[in-house]
C-alpha cells in the first residue's frame, strides 16, 4: 500500500476517533434542549447554546476541504446566510446546498453563502465536485465540533448537525434563524431568500434615502 494512501487512512481514523470522544465530552459538558427537531416522528436532543435573532452571532471555527481553518470573523463586512445540513450525501440535503448554489448568482457581492455539515472534507470535495458546487463555500465541522456547539445544532448520540438556516448582517448579528422542524424536510427558502435580499436592499442604502425613507 501506498504511503499517502496510509496517511489518508491515518487522517481518517484520527479524524473518526477524535469525533467520536468529542461527542462523548458534548454530551457530558453542553446545554440540551428537547422538542425543537424531529428526526421522523421521535423528538430529537439538540446540544450546544441555542442563538436567537438580533444577538451577537458566535464566532466559531470550521474546515475547508484543505483542513485549513476558517472563521465567522472571516467574513466582516460580509452579509452571510449559512445553510447547514446532515450530510451533503443525502438527498434533501444535495438538494438545498444545490439549491443555495443557484441562487448566489442572482445576489449582490456583499452576500456570502456557506454550507456547513459534520461530513469529513473528503466527502464534501468530492460532493462538490461531482454536483458542480463552485459558489458556495461547503466547510466542515467534524474537527471540533465548534459550530454546532456554539450554534445549538449537534445531535445528541447521531454526530450530525440538525438542518438550519441562519443569516449573520455586516454588523454580525442573526438576522434570521430557521430550525427546519423534521430533519427529512426542506428549509424555507423563500423567507430565508427574502430576508437575504431585504439586508442587502438596506445596508446598500445611502443615509440620505434611509433619512428620506425614515421621514416619509
Amino acid at each position: 500500500m501506498k504511503f499517502s494512501t496510509l496517511l489518508t487512512i491515518s487522517a481518517i481514523n484520527l479524524i473518526f476517533s477524535f469525533g467520536a470522544v468529542a461527542d462523548s465530552y458534548f454530551s457530558e459538558k453542553l446545554q440540551e434542549t428537547d422538542n425543537l427537531v424531529k428526526a421522523g416522528n421521535k423528538f430529537v436532543t439538540l446540544l450546544g447554546t441555542q442563538v436567537t435573532e438580533g444577538e451577537n452571532a458566535p464566532n466559531f471555527k470550521v474546515v475547508n476541504e484543505a483542513f485549513s481553518p476558517v472563521e465567522l470573523k472571516d467574513f466582516t463586512d460580509k452579509t452571510l446566510l449559512i445553510s447547514v445540513v446532515p450530510s451533503v450525501d443525502t438527498g434533501v440535503c444535495s438538494l438545498q446546498t444545490k439549491r443555495f448554489n443557484e441562487e448566489v448568482a442572482t445576489l449582490p457581492n456583499n452576500i456570502v453563502m456557506l454550507t456547513i455539515s459534520n461530513d469529513l472534507p473528503f466527502a464534501q470535495k468530492r460532493f462538490c465536485k461531482a454536483e458542480k458546487i463552485d459558489k458556495v463555500q461547503v466547510l466542515s465541522d467534524a474537527v471540533w465540533r465548534d459550530f454546532g456547539a456554539k450554534y445549538g445544532l449537534l445531535i445528541k448520540d447521531m454526530g450530525l448537525l440538525t438542518r438550519a438556516i441562519f443569516i449573520i448582517d455586516e454588523q454580525g448579528k442573526v438576522a434570521y434563524k430557521e430550525l427546519v422542524e423534521n430533519i427529512s424536510q426542506h428549509p424555507n427558502y423563500d423567507n430565508a431568500l427574502a430576508t437575504l435580499k431585504a439586508l442587502s436592499v438596506s445596508e446598500t442604502e445611502s443615509p440620505e434615502v434611509a433619512e428620506v425613507a425614515t421621514n416619509d
